[in-house]
């Protein structure tokens, strides 16, 4: 008999006992003897029995799923983060639907649309940030009360939602003065995306320690990159091209600083001789570049983690507290005193 077609009644002949105690056998319900439910459940996986979530479903109301969006896997960011729901997600007995947005925010609605069409239990969402103070998509998951779990930081369009995310001023903070304890006074800075609170947090910790050591912060410092290995490139290229005087360069992110430093270093730059290089997320190609890069390393995992310790609330429908998590200086090769 194939799987297909092992239904509750055969089970139930087989068992020589009514379908309903087969059913109840299955489900665990309590008013069965052990010894009854054992031999059930024994002779349903001798017969190659799979039950029918989708019909489990309309019973409970559930459906065991969970939608996943994020803007690529092949950011490095995301790996761990996933990795983390997914362990989490498969013991409670969940399954993930995984989406990409790209970035884009018309994708990122045709995502949730999608995910909501599948009646997931819950969402974990990093969202496509935008400029836009209100975002109807948000807006819907709010009125039809879906557990949502941002990860990353919230911007104004989706204050409303529980998240989870890395102390971003912080940890750039101490990256600064990282840079500043070896002697560097003049810092350049390459910002990330304008729309994105990571972003302009990691930039305010920038800006606060140096002010913490006294100093100004130099708008000729300051440089608007991306997120990307090319706008580190495209920044390195205009560093030179204004003979920006830093000796130290902090990038918003790793794949930044590796686009930054690639560019320097083919134009005869010496890192970290003649410039420093300082990036921020811990990517695992930061500890086997050219030269090993002194970064920040985000507890991936560890959010990946606490984002499915707010859902679980969620679903219990208890109030849910956004979560910071520290990050740790990891200090490698890149980075060294200024060049008398």
């Amino acid at each position: 008999m194939t799987q297909a077609m092992v239904r509750l009644k055969d089970i139930a002949a087989r068992a020589g006992v009514s379908v309903m105690t087969v059913s109840k056998s299955l489900r665990e319900a309590p008013d069965v003897s052990d010894s009854t439910r054992a031999r059930i459940r024994l002779l349903a996986n001798q017969m190659g029995y799979v039950p029918d979530s989708s019909a489990q479903g309309l019973r409970t109301k559930t459906t065991k799923l969970f939608g996943l969006i994020v803007p690529a896997m092949t950011d490095p960011i995301f790996s761990r983060i996933v990795l983390a729901i997914e362990e989490h997600a498969h013991e409670l007995g969940y399954d993930i639907l995984l989406a990409h947005t790209l970035n884009k925010v018309e994708r990122e609605e045709a995502c949730i649309r999608r995910m909501l069409s599948r009646r997931v239990d819950g969402l974990f969402i990093s969202p496509v940030y935008r400029m836009e103070p209100e975002a109807r998509i948000y807006q819907e998951l709010i009125n039809r009360k879906v557990p949502t779990v941002l990860l990353g930081a919230p911007a104004q369009f989706c204050s409303q939602f529980a998240s989870v995310q890395v102390d971003d001023i912080a940890a750039s903070q101490a990256a600064t003065r990282h840079l500043l304890e070896l002697g560097h006074t003049d810092i350049a800075f390459l910002t990330g995306p304008l729309a994105a609170p990571w972003a302009q947090a990691r930039y305010e910790g920038y800006q606060r320690a140096l002010r913490e050591a006294g100093r100004q912060v130099d708008d000729k410092m300051v440089f608007q990159a991306g997120s990307t290995l090319d706008d580190g490139t495209k920044a390195a290229l205009q560093m030179m091209n204004e003979n920006c005087r830093a000796t130290a360069v902090q990038a918003v992110n790793d794949l930044v600083a590796i686009g930054c430093a690639n560019a320097l270093m083919n134009q005869g730059v010496r890192i970290p001789h003649d410039r420093s290089i300082m990036g921020f997320g811990n990517v695992l190609t930061a500890e086997y570049f050219r030269v090993p890069l002194t970064t920040v390393r985000q507890p991936k995992f560890r959010l990946g983690v606490a984002a499915m310790e707010a859902m679980r609330q969620l679903l219990r429908g208890e109030r849910v507290e956004s979560k910071r998590q520290s990050a740790e200086l990891i200090v490698r090769a890149s980075t060294a005193p200024p060049a008398k």
